[in-house]
């Protein structure tokens, strides 16, 4: 395990310290738990954009589907003649 220090301002340190006090955990634990769940949606959102370009590329280059078969398609959803998803 690496050590890392930070400059924590009075406006983050003091609600940090109450909230240690409160969970009965150390400052090190509740700052490591915060920085795995920014570093998880980061990545999420890396993910997102990457998807999303992926996408775009994908409508760029003709691939893209009617949005009212789409939308006849999701009304059909749970019937007796729900229909198959619309193709290319």
């Amino acid at each position: 395990m690496s050590v890392t220090s930070i400059r924590l301002n009075n406006e983050v340190e003091r609600p940090l310290e109450d909230l240690s006090v409160k969970l009965d955990r150390s400052k090190n634990y509740l700052i490591n738990q915060a920085v795995k769940e920014f570093l998880a949606r980061q990545a999420m959102e890396d993910s997102r954009w990457e998807d999303t370009l992926q996408a775009l590329d994908s409508v760029k280059s003709g691939k893209s589907i009617n949005g009212a078969k789409v939308e006849e398609w999701l009304q059909s959803w749970g019937s007796k003649g729900e229909k198959a998803s619309p193709q290319e």
